[in-house]
């Protein structure tokens, strides 16, 4: 409902995750060597700053193409079939994936050992989702000697605060259209419904079944699958486990990496040593990097859109910080459905949700766009709630085994803070135009000082259930089922891929690989096709709320105060952002919301 973002407490569930932050390997780079064009070499790719989906960024300059995750998987798959490559080294550091990208990248990196070319990896630290990544996709996996490796299991927590609500005398009133629909439980209850542990339990579960086979795939060892869970272990501990092959740092990883590929020439194609697509140049005008006068090529290509974070109708919500707008990336699937050298498009989607609103209208471009050409959606780490309500336009799905699909449903409420302010001698008082019975309840609907009588509560209960129907309805259109179908998946209850696969909520077990190939066969185009990666916020000029001919002036002053803007989420976690913004459409305007409550951070 409507009140200010402090009272909202957001509960945020931490799944398994890694202890230490990231950090960026600080060893001397190697000396840049030129290369003869027909030289043998051996292929570098550095993920240790981590792996952007989207080319877009809190920073002043946009993330190079060729630098995002789209770009890294066409890195892997050229690298594959590159006569002059003969090996891939990679460097981890102490960087972490979710588990769908481990999942993509492992089998990616296991095409390129199936071509006869040793893949030879170096990391600082492994948790449950890189050693995925190495024990599946890497011949031979190096860990800096005072490194670690977290394999620990996954399991969950979640905190549940109805408690301390009840003690400072908060009021709080949650409604939920369907039973597995949690969203509200830690505001509302001192531990979870039988459903609610049902869902998330048999979520889980069907997640590590998927990690530890596909962990242990390739090395087929016993004491590798049950050290996966029985961590942390010391870099000793993790080589006797077979976790590991070699210890020693990168210099000397590397050096083993050309030895087993029979080369000295090593080229960079991936990361901060990359001496290709570096993006733009410092001196080049505010306009070109907000894309308003940037030319674009016009040769037929295939786009991949990113959608990544929770959906919100316009940026600059009072929890709200990047994420999928919907002004923004319904401008850019119109864009894609006019432009003729776009034959086919990639949504690649990880969001938890948010507003129901602008879940519903990017459904529509999705669906406009659908009319015209083809349109894939690659699943990352998960489409759920109003994720899934974008993700069920596509006319394929693809989604990973540990991807987190579905929890349709919906849910909404309000905090009345007005018993806790009458302690300490507050009143409120509503003074309705009306003289109307229930005029006062119905006019300060909206209110956090005012709690909702009976009448109020069923018109926002009837509400709710206009749009679960309405979200039950788009999904059953889309994907050509019944109602009653999708009834049987919906409710709230999250699946994995694996689980999606089988209820028909996805269409492919897969990857971003996957669905670009899946998007050229529909589109009846070459395999050689250039691949774009477009934005999906709005652009610098938009963000500033100037227009594209406003003077000089104008924008540097928009632009001095939006850089002084502070962060509200900067206090939060960077990988649990996107699930406290998820519920900025009930710190908004907005009523309800089509949400996972809570955070799946499986590393």
């Amino acid at each position: 409902m409507k009140f200010p973002a402090r009272w909202l407490l957001a509960p945020l569930l931490v799944v398994a995750c890694s202890g230490r932050p990231r950090h960026i390997d600080s060893s001397a780079s190697p000396k840049v060597v030129a290369i003869k064009d027909d030289e043998p070499r051996l292929i570098e790719l550095d993920l240790s700053a981590g792996v952007p989906e989207t080319i877009d960024s809190s920073a002043l300059f946009h993330t190079p193409a060729a630098q995002t995750y789209t770009g890294l998987v066409r890195a892997i798959l050229h690298t594959a079939t590159d006569d002059k490559a003969r090996g891939l080294f990679v460097r981890l550091g102490a960087a972490s994936f979710n588990l769908s990208q481990s999942e993509e990248l492992s089998r990616l990196l296991g095409k390129v050992q199936a071509s006869g070319k040793p893949v030879t990896c170096h990391a600082h630290e492994l948790n449950n989702s890189t050693a995925l990544f190495t024990s599946r996709g890497c011949g031979k996996v190096w860990l800096s000697p005072a490194g670690e490796v977290s394999t620990i299991g996954i399991a969950a927590q979640m905190v549940y605060l109805h408690s301390i609500f009840a003690k400072l005398k908060v009021d709080v009133d949650f409604l939920h259209m369907g039973k597995f629909k949690s969203g509200a439980e830690p505001l509302t209850r001192e531990g979870p419904s039988e459903e609610a542990r049902a869902s998330l339990v048999e979520t889980l579960a069907a997640i590590r079944g998927a990690w530890l086979d596909e962990s242990n795939e390739v090395r087929k060892n016993d004491a590798l699958r049950g050290a996966l869970e029985h961590g942390p272990f010391s870099a000793g501990e993790a080589l006797g486990r077979g976790l590991v092959d070699e210890i020693g740092f990168e210099n000397e990883a590397l050096e083993a990496a050309k030895k087993a590929a029979k080369v000295s020439a090593v080229e960079a194609i991936f990361g901060p040593r990359a001496q290709t697509g570096r993006g733009f140049d410092i001196g080049q005008l505010l306009r070109m990097l907000a894309g308003s006068s940037s030319s674009r090529e016009h040769k037929p290509h295939v786009a991949v859109v990113p959608a990544e974070g929770a959906i919100t109708l316009e940026s600059g919500g009072p929890l709200q910080q990047g994420g999928i707008t919907a002004s923004a990336l319904c401008k850019t699937l119109r864009r894609m459905q006019n432009d003729d050298s776009v034959k086919a498009v990639v949504l690649r989607i990880d969001s938890p949700g948010g507003s129901p609103l602008a879940s519903d209208l990017i459904w529509h471009e999705m669906m406009e766009l659908r009319k015209k050409k083809p349109i894939i959606v690659s699943v990352g780490n998960m489409a759920a709630s109003g994720g899934y309500y974008i993700a069920c336009a596509g006319q394929r799905i693809f989604a990973e085994r540990t991807s987190i699909v579905g929890s349709i449903g919906v849910f909404g409420g309000k905090i009345n803070v007005a018993p806790a302010l009458e302690q300490f001698g507050v009143h409120a008082e509503t003074f309705a135009a009306s003289p109307e019975l229930g005029a006062a309840e119905r006019a300060a609907f909206n209110s956090p000082l005012t709690a909702w009588d009976d009448a109020t509560r069923e018109r926002v209960r009837a509400q709710m259930q206009g749009i679960y129907d309405l979200f039950l309805a788009r999904v059953a259109h889309a994907r050509h089922m019944e109602v009653e179908k999708v009834r049987a998946s919906a409710e709230g209850h999250i699946w994995s891929g694996d689980q999606g696969l089988g209820r028909g909520l996805i269409d492919e077990i897969g990857g971003l690989s996957e669905a670009l190939a899946a998007a050229r066969k529909a589109a009846h185009v070459d395999a050689e096709i250039p691949i774009t990666v477009e934005g999906g916020r709005e652009g610098l000029l938009d963000s500033l709320l100037v227009s594209d001919d406003a003077s000089d002036a104008e924008a540097a002053a928009a632009f001095a105060r939006l850089s002084a803007t502070a962060n509200p989420l900067a206090d939060v976690p960077l990988e649990l952002r996107a699930v406290v913004a998820a519920f900025s459409p009930l710190a908004g305007h907005e009523h309800m919301a089509v949400a996972l409550p809570y955070g799946l951070l499986i590393h």
